[in-house]
């Protein structure tokens, strides 16, 4: 087997995670950034929302820097994660167990499309290539809403964190928000 982490950019962005629960996948999710547009099912909808993730990563690595992270296996997609100031996310402010913190950077998705790849330990590998860079960027902690039942959740089991070094900052029945100081 063999991995290659990569950041999110306009070259990696094509190569995103399929989902093989449903016909989606990470490159055309909006989800965190423009919730309005996730319902549109409009002849063409994939490339125009593909063009509209596209150019969110431009934006925010031009502000911010580095936003994601892409894991590969074998030369195949296989996790996907982005991350950034939460005012790049207006979605999080709907989540009950929110706001989140002013000095945090949210790990929007930490996730893996494909259940061939789950179990492998490949989501835990890409966190801790995360947060190791955060660190080094000097970013005081990372927050995230992990989900508490399934696997099915942008943001990955609130284990995962847990034994990361996470702590629940805000409880919630389904998703709470998990803090790491770093």
């Amino acid at each position: 087997m063999k991995i290659e982490i990569k950041d999110l950019n306009e070259s990696t962005l094509p190569r995103a995670p399929e989902f093989d629960r449903f016909p989606f996948s990470c490159k055309r999710c909006l989800y965190w950034e423009h919730p309005e547009k996730m319902q549109e099912n409009s002849p063409g909808w994939q490339e125009r929302a593909f063009e509209e993730k596209l150019r969110w990563v431009e934006e925010v690595r031009k502000e911010f820097g580095p936003c994601g992270k892409i894991l590969f296996l074998d030369g195949e997609g296989a996790v996907y994660a982005q991350y950034g100031p939460p005012r790049f996310f207006p979605n999080a402010a709907e989540y009950p167990s929110g706001p989140l913190s002013e000095d945090a950077i949210f790990l929007a998705c930490l996730f893996i499309g494909n259940k061939k790849f789950s179990g492998l330990g490949l989501g835990k590998k890409l966190l801790q290539e995360i947060l190791e860079e955060l660190r080094e960027r000097g970013f005081k902690a990372v927050e995230t809403f992990a989900r508490k039942s399934g696997l099915e959740n942008p943001s990955g089991p609130v284990e995962l964190y847990l034994n990361s070094g996470f702590h629940i900052l805000r409880d919630d029945p389904e998703y709470p928000l998990v803090r790491l100081i770093l």
